[in-house]
């Protein structure tokens, strides 16, 4: 049975759809607005569920040094938009074309007018990707890995960041940019693109980063795009760190597709608990909370339950240290 399809099964007691849930989860983030924001940055990423049976699509991934699965995830914020299971012996981009185009869509149909970044890490620095984008309107910042030849154009600026760290003992960085193409035909950029470059010297070693983007410099000069830009994706990586809280490692089953429905679990888990701390943690200590930090605190609660003919009776302890939290976070969800 193709994955996801929901068509009933005599052997299967739960199905989904697919489709269905993919569009709801960008319909839940879309909602959550009052008006349409002017821009929206989405944030690619990938990660490692490691494999410890004899799972269906089950590969040796020599970066994470496992048998794993390499789930795409896409969020914007605190927002998933994406959480699709792959096996591991594909390339960290792949597929995340269709998924990126799904999602574009869906969100113009409902806000034409926003502006759309996209950010990822080298793993996403396609031609095929970046060309999507520049054909849509789309823009983005990816990493660029670093190699001999973009080493060599930085290098007056690495030599100057080095007599820096020379001078003071402390990290230095300079900023640059410039326009650049890869030389490989195949699999290589079909256009110049624009990359900004980071020369820095900590401790007496060089540590050199790029990024490619289609943003102008006008707009996001070297040093802002990349400090302040790119840099941020690093809280995707939280949010990805919360799935785990909700057990998306928990891929056990035999088949992909009872996999998937797991991951989907654990990600709908995910979108209710990120809607408690947005509407009913506001203005409170936990409003900023980690999933993992709420589910303790808020859901995990002792209580005893008594059933009568009317009701269903129950009594949360009167030694429970958050109970004023609680009655706020009530107050709010009833507003």
């Amino acid at each position: 049975m193709e994955l996801g399809t929901g068509i009933n099964d005599r052997y299967k007691k739960v199905t989904f759809w697919k489709e269905a849930i993919d569009e709801l989860l960008v319909k839940v983030f879309i909602e959550s607005h009052e008006k349409p924001p002017a821009e929206i940055i989405l944030d690619v990423d990938t990660t490692e569920l490691p494999l410890h049976g004899k799972q269906e699509g089950r590969f040796f991934h020599g970066y994470y040094d496992s048998y794993c699965y390499l789930p795409l995830y896409i969020f914007c914020g605190e927002h998933v938009l994406c959480a699709r299971l792959r096996e591991a012996n594909h390339d960290a981009a792949f597929g995340s074309l269709q998924e990126i185009r799904r999602i574009v869509t869906q969100i113009r149909v409902a806000w034409p007018e926003v502006r759309i970044i996209l950010r990822g890490d080298s793993g996403f620095c396609r031609n095929e990707l970046m060309s999507w984008c520049e054909n849509q309107g789309v823009d983005f910042v990816f990493g660029l890995a670093r190699n001999q030849r973009l080493r060599k154009i930085i290098g007056a600026q690495m030599h100057e960041a080095t007599q820096q760290w020379k001078q003071t003992g402390k990290p230095a960085r300079i900023f640059s940019e410039f326009e650049y193409k890869t030389k490989k035909k195949k699999g290589g950029w079909d256009r110049e693109r624009r990359v900004a470059a980071k020369a820095e010297q900590i401790d007496g070693k060089e540590n050199p980063r790029f990024v490619v983007t289609s943003l102008r410099s006008e707009a996001w000069a070297a040093q802002a795009l990349y400090e302040k830009l790119y840099c941020a994706r690093g809280d995707m990586e939280n949010r990805i760190k919360e799935q785990f809280s909700l057990f998306a490692d928990r891929v056990s089953t035999e088949t992909m597709r009872g996999n998937q429905m797991r991951l989907y679990v654990s990600t709908m888990a995910y979108v209710l608990v990120s809607g408690l701390r947005r509407l009913g943690l506001k203005a409170t200590e936990l409003a900023e909370a980690q999933v993992s930090t709420i589910r303790t605190k808020l859901l995990k609660i002792g209580a005893q339950i008594r059933v009568t003919v009317r009701k269903v009776w129950v009594s949360m302890s009167s030694s429970y240290p958050w109970q004023c939290l609680y009655q706020q976070v009530w107050m709010n969800l009833r507003c």
